[in-house]
């Protein structure tokens, strides 16, 4: 019986610590479907690193079908707009990119990641008035997206993002 306790006790507080991962207040359905979209994106990432774009897209494809169930129930996330978008993007599908980052700045238009993001679409649709707004936004954030878009803006001549 202690054991069994045990066992319980162990299970509730291990839930309890994946929970407390989340900035939002989703359930762990949704935290569940956006931490499994979240480990595709950056298994995807490394396989673009080793040029397998086609595996790649592939993953970042099954990642944007959990991230669309996820922002069912819950609308009001950034974060996985933000991740919509950057799935989008990579698949190639700008304007669906675009619309979803755009959204997630309605909600949180000071969100690092977005803006980076969004900046980062703009450069490779050549819109670099507009990159330039989004590194703007950035400037007094003190963050590693700053600099990241900077670059990007800087070197658009090579593909860095």
């Amino acid at each position: 019986m202690k054991n069994l306790i045990i066992v319980i006790f162990s299970l509730l507080l291990s839930t309890s610590l994946f929970a407390a991962g989340s900035d939002s207040s989703s359930s762990s359905s949704e935290t569940s479907l956006y931490e499994d979209a979240v480990k595709l994106v950056k298994r995807a990432g490394k396989l673009e690193k080793k040029e397998k774009t086609e595996k790649a897209k592939k993953l970042y494809s099954q990642a944007l079908s959990k991230l669309e169930k996820a922002h069912k129930s819950d609308k009001k996330n950034p974060d996985i707009l933000n991740y919509m978008g950057f799935t989008s993007r990579k698949v190639g599908n700008f304007d669906q990119a675009e619309k979803f980052y755009l959204k997630g700045l309605k909600i949180k238009p000071n969100h690092n990641g977005i803006n980076e993001y969004l900046g980062e679409l703009y450069v490779q649709t050549n819109r670099i008035d507009k990159a330039n707004e989004r590194l703007e936004v950035l400037k007094s954030c003190n963050c590693k997206e700053y600099g990241e878009l900077e670059l990007i803006i800087k070197t658009r001549g090579s593909k860095v993002y």
